[in-house]
């Protein structure tokens, strides 16, 4: 009787809450971020090709690198001989490039080498216990 005899409390009213702006979707029709992307192009496999890395082929010294941290700083010419590219490593060392040549860690081959940049092909893991050849390349910077 004591506890009820006592004054009653009173329970705040929840704060009002600001309406937020709507916001409307509009990216339904864009490409899912799961997805590949559209630029990144991965050769085909042809039927009863397989494709595979040469594990038992000595490293040449650019493989060491990403082709992210590689910077193609130049070329050099000799006449009756192919352009010849100039690849920066992050420490600042410059390696001679030609087509034959392999740089980055995804077994990346030079097929091309030309005044602005140095075409490659990669040999990257399928995602399926496999392997595709994808293009790529090291453009000069400025």
């Amino acid at each position: 009787e004591e506890i009820k005899a006592r004054p009653r409390g009173r329970i705040e009213p929840p704060p009002e809450f600001k309406p937020i702006a709507t916001y409307a979707y509009s990216a339904q029709q864009l490409r899912s971020p799961f997805s590949p992307p559209k630029d990144q192009e991965l050769l085909l496999v042809r039927e009863g090709v397989n494709v595979e890395p040469d594990l038992a082929r000595p490293k040449e010294y650019l493989e060491r690198f990403s082709l992210d941290a590689l910077r193609m700083v130049g070329t050099i010419t000799k006449p009756g001989e192919p352009v010849q590219a100039l690849i920066a490593d992050p420490s600042g060392a410059v390696t001679r490039v030609r087509p034959g040549n392999y740089m980055g860690k995804n077994f990346g081959r030079v097929k091309d080498v030309s005044e602005v940049k140095v075409g490659l092909i990669e040999i990257v893991p399928d995602g399926r216990d496999g392997w595709v050849e994808r293009a790529s390349n090291v453009s000069i910077s400025e």
